[in-house]
Parts: structure tokens; C-alpha cells; sequence
């Protein structure tokens, strides 16, 4: 990906260094971040298990970072700027003001206003603060255990937790929590899948208009975003996990389903064929 000469975002929060500890984990520790995960397996908003826990106190405890580290935080500072102009036109061609939302870089845990969260949990997006929060070792991980390294595969990550921040713009987070409220474990789970599916569609059209404008991707730069969706796709994590594949329990939508709407998104650069909702197929 072509992002050295890009512009910076301002909209960075750097809590790398800061432990967080106390009441916590003292009320939960590893349990409580199984619960989470097991309420994620299952559709349900891990925040309502995490925030039972309580809120752990934060020490900062400051390590130099590698310069390896530091240049992936400047290519997150460009990519999210780059989110930022591509939505900002996009809103403003439909009349409306985009809100920029703060990615906040952590290590091991954090805290958020949806509640107490480790890195094993993975990247996601809070729209209670509109933050999107990161431990960029989560990077590593995608690499090895996903099967999907490069730039553009973790450009693809921030795009899709920016794709729920502009869910939350456009009132399709509340449409969802308010649907999932009212439906069984199954449909709560099928809406949930929509919900994630569109977001991989948005961030197709990010990548689909950085290129259009700054000539961003490189060859093989599409295929290792599509690494990324394949990677995370319920089935293979479900297939590495436990052996066998439960799609009543899917949360984020198969592999298949995953690189096909990020690629609706990207060939077609306009978010109004990212309605999931209403896709009478998946």
C-alpha cells in the first residue's frame, strides 16, 4: 500500500504502556474475559458482561517503543485519515456532517465506556465514546494465525471498526441493538451477521475511492484485505476452535460472505449497495 506521503491524523490516543489493574480483575480476572468472549461466540454485547466487572484502575507504565512500532502507529494515523476524507466527501455529498471518531492504540487491556476489555478480544469499536480501539499486536495474530499479513490486510481492519462508527452515524448501531432486543438467539445472531457484513462492504468502499483519488493500492494489495475477511470468517474460526461449524451461532458472517461484501463494497465504491439489510442473500 502506498501511504507514506499520505496525511496524518490528529485523531490518535496513545494509551500503549498504560496497565490496567485493580477491582477490574480482582472481580473477574481470566473468567470474566471468557464470559465476554463466550457472550461474543453467542451474539450477545460483550460490554454487558464486561461491564459487571467493574472499572479497573489504569497505572501508565511507559516502555519506549520499537521503531517498528512507531512506524506502524504513523501507518494507522494515515490510514485513519484516510477513512476520514474518504467519508468525509461521501457524507457531505449526501447532505450530512461526518463525525471523526479517535483511534485509541492500547496494550493488553483497556478501558472504554462500553467497559474493561484485553487485547485477546480483538479490535472493535465502542459507540458509546465513537472510539475504535487497538492493540496493534493483534497484527501479529492476524498474520500467523489467520493466514493474512501485509499492509493493506490490517488497513482493512481499521476500515471495517470505521464502517461501524459510520453504522453508528447513520443510526443503523441503534436500528440493530434495538432488533437484537427483541429477537431469539438465532435472529439476534442473523441481524448481528448483517450488521458486521455491511461494515466489510464499507470498508471496500473506503479502499475503493483511496485508490480512485490517491492511487493507494499496490498488486496484490486486494487480495491480502480479502486474506483478512477470509481470516476472521466465523466458519474458520470456528473450524480452528472447535472442529465443527455452527452457523445458527455466527456473529460476523463466513469467509465467503466476508470477502464477497468487502468486495461489493470495493468494485462498487457506494455505500448504498452495502444494505445488507435488506439482501435477500448473504
Amino acid at each position: 500500500m502506498r501511504w507514506e506521503r499520505g496525511r496524518r491524523s490528529s485523531n490518535i490516543e496513545d494509551r500503549r504502556g498504560m496497565r490496567i489493574g485493580g477491582r477490574g480483575l480482582a472481580g473477574g480476572g481470566i473468567g470474566a474475559i471468557v464470559l465476554a468472549l463466550v457472550a461474543m461466540y453467542f451474539g450477545v454485547d460483550p460490554s454487558v458482561v464486561l461491564n459487571q466487572v467493574g472499572g479497573p484502575a489504569a497505572t501508565e507504565e511507559r516502555v519506549a517503543p520499537t521503531p517498528e512500532e512507531e512506524r506502524l502507529k504513523e501507518f494507522m494515523a494515515v490510514v485513519l485519515a484516510d477513512t476520514e476524507d474518504v467519508w468525509g466527501t461521501l457524507f457531505q455529498q449526501s447532505g450530512q456532517q461526518y463525525r471523526q471518531p479517535t483511534l485509541v492504540l492500547f496494550s493488553g487491556a483497556v478501558q472504554s465506556a462500553c467497559g474493561f476489555a484485553e487485547a485477546a478480544m480483538g479490535p472493535f469499536y465502542c459507540p458509546g465514546d465513537q472510539k475504535l480501539y487497538l492493540d496493534m499486536s493483534f497484527f501479529n495474530d492476524l498474520a500467523q494465525r489467520h493466514d493474512a499479513p501485509g499492509d493493506f490486510a490490517q488497513a482493512y481492519v481499521v476500515a471495517h471498526e470505521v464502517g461501524h462508527h459510520v453504522q453508528t452515524l447513520l443510526g443503523v448501531s441503534q436500528q440493530v441493538h434495538t432488533a437484537r432486543q427483541r429477537a431469539g438467539a438465532a435472529q439476534s445472531n442473523a441481524i448481528q451477521v448483517r450488521m458486521e457484513l455491511q461494515a466489510d462492504c464499507f470498508a471496500g468502499v473506503w479502499a475503493h475511492h483511496a485508490d480512485k483519488t490517491r492511487q493507494v493500492l499496490e498488486p496484490g494489495d486486494t487480495e491480502e484485505a480479502l486474506a483478512a475477511a477470509a481470516g476472521v470468517g466465523d466458519d474458520r474460526l470456528q473450524k480452528q476452535a472447535r472442529g465443527v461449524v455452527v452457523p445458527d451461532s455466527f456473529t460476523h458472517g463466513s469467509s465467503e460472505q466476508r470477502m464477497r461484501w468487502f468486495k461489493r463494497g470495493l468494485q462498487s465504491g457506494d455505500p448504498g449497495q452495502c444494505d445488507t439489510f435488506k439482501a435477500a442473500q448473504l
